[in-house]
């Protein structure tokens, strides 16, 4: 059977033991109903995937012993949407945990000249990525960034592989097609009417690829699911 895991965010790489906070406590004590001796595993997001086994069953204190802390390597190629917030922020908070599930390891709040949303509840945002990573069995949390201009992120960026998914009447190539395996990848999401033709044309000089989800229009947060999983099925097997 496999081990659930735990965030441990504050665990330090040489511990011997660890006492989880009390949510993490009660979850793992009162919910799953482990008790003293059970074996777990311990995430701290960073990488560190920890085997521990129960020592105190407290379900506001639950301590554990370290027998193995394995680091595991960060995921490659390095896969990054750069997407911009939706008004309603259940659509929001449903594309990122479905890219964390999928593998995304960066997202981006791209702030438009159309985006409705600047202000993100980093807090609420972050539980939702913990949880999504946690679920997956993954150990590398994503990187929730704070929210960029349209210009910083064209300008700044460098990842071999650049993309802009956009629904204006012009020649596109199908993301499966343009994307090549093994290689760091960006994709740019519009926000609700799509970008201005002024940052299309901005994107495209600064070297991104214009690219198409698929034949029908989407609605952003399904734009960023769709690109999501056509990047990971990018990914080298």
């Amino acid at each position: 059977m496999e081990l659930p895991v735990f965030y441990a965010p504050d665990i330090q790489q040489d511990a011997v033991t660890y006492t989880m906070n009390e949510d993490t406590s009660k979850y793992c004590i009162q919910v799953l109903r482990h008790e003293k001796g059970d074996q777990v595993l311990l995430a701290d997001g960073r990488g560190s995937k920890y085997t521990v086994v129960i020592t105190d069953d407290n379900r506001k204190k639950c301590q554990v012993q370290v027998q193995v802390r394995e680091m595991l390597p960060p995921p490659v190629p390095a896969l990054r949407i750069a997407i911009a917030f939706t008004k309603n922020a259940g659509r929001i908070e449903w594309f990122l945990e479905k890219a964390t599930e999928i593998g995304i390891q960066t997202i981006i709040p791209l702030v438009t000249a159309r985006t409705e949303k600047e202000k993100i509840k980093a807090e609420r945002l972050n539980s939702i990525l913990v949880s999504a990573m946690l679920q997956s069995k993954q150990f590398w949390l994503p990187v929730l960034e704070e929210p960029q201009s349209f210009d910083k992120v064209v300008k700044g960026n460098v990842d071999p592989q650049r993309f802009i998914a956009h629904c204006l009447p012009e020649q596109k190539t199908e993301l499966q097609d343009a994307m090549m395996a093994g290689k760091d990848t960006i994709i740019l999401i519009g926000p609700e009417g799509d970008f201005t033709p002024e940052e299309v044309q901005q994107a495209l000089a600064a070297g991104f690829q214009p690219v198409s989800l698929g034949r029908t229009r989407l609605r952003t947060e399904t734009a960023g699911m769709v690109a999501a999983v056509l990047m990971n099925a990018k990914l080298p097997s």
